[in-house]
């Protein structure tokens, strides 16, 4: 390597530690701004721009793109931990997914199972007394998913620090049509005649057969990728949920937009209707 070339290594590198430096600057002044306030007790993922950012670096491998993806998981696990927000909720395949291409549908698969296992076998997740499970309409998935999945839930089950919820093959009309379906099941099992029960499907007996129907509804959901919609995520516990949009593909989601997340919540004045 000649003068010059070792001249602009040492001007690369400089610059790459001034940039680190003054991010690191930004997040200690955001998590400053944040704390002592009112912290979301379960926030909502809406997982987009995977292959967008594929695209950006020049791949078009769904294995590589995805995998990329769900290694963000570790990052946002540790930023809610860091908070001490109880519950989070990540939406990474939908049902309306099942349009895309094979080849697609199987690197999400796959990157879904191979996170889900880690995260059962991974110390941290012991460690922070994590529970993992997925919500949606998991018999269409593959059987080495399902097995994935239930061998998170059961190794988990007992912890109570942080409930991480995998939606996966998930539709939030789906959601609310099986709950429908799960109430008027329930209530023709106990005998009850058509036109009572038509009297007992109300708000409060949908809610308690959602999918999740132990969890807070979702204070904030995030959205990453720039696109402004919910698509279905978590449409029944979504009501009264504060929004925030980034134009920030998920893959390159960093803790300074998370914290900015965060503090747009806090911001904002919550009436829940009144």
């Amino acid at each position: 390597m000649n003068a010059e070339q070792n001249a602009k290594s040492e001007e690369s590198s400089s610059k790459w530690r001034f940039a680190n430096l003054l991010y690191w600057v930004y997040e200690r002044r955001l998590l400053r701004q944040i704390r002592g306030r009112v912290f979301p007790r379960h926030v909502g993922f809406i997982l987009d721009g995977n292959r967008r950012h594929g695209r950006q670096r020049g791949s078009q491998d769904f294995n590589e793109i995805y995998r990329r993806g769900a290694e963000k998981l570790d990052d946002v696990l540790g930023w809610c931990a860091e908070l001490q927000i109880p519950a989070v909720t990540l939406w990474v395949f939908s049902t309306e997914n099942l349009k895309r291409s094979p080849e697609e549908i199987s690197g999400i698969l796959a990157a879904v199972e191979s996170k889900i296992a880690a995260l059962a076998g991974d110390p941290l997740t012991h460690r922070q007394r994590i529970r993992v499970r997925a919500i949606g309409r998991l018999d269409i998935l593959p059987g080495s998913v399902i097995a994935a999945i239930r061998m998170a839930e059961a190794a988990t089950a007992q912890y109570d620090s942080l409930t991480l919820t995998i939606a996966v093959a998930y539709g939030g009309r789906e959601e609310i049509a099986d709950a429908v379906r799960s109430l008027l099941r329930d209530e023709a099992a106990r005998g009850i005649a058509l036109p009572n029960i038509i009297e007992h499907v109300t708000p409060e007996a949908i809610a308690r057969h959602l999918y999740a129907a132990d969890l807070p509804d979702p204070d904030l959901i995030i959205r990453t990728s720039g696109e402004v919609r919910l698509s279905g995520f978590l449409l029944w516990q979504s009501v009264h949920s504060e929004f925030y949009f980034t134009d920030v593909y998920w893959p390159a989601f960093r803790k300074i937009d998370f914290l900015r997340a965060i503090r747009s919540f806090q911001q904002r004045t919550r009436r829940f209707g009144q």
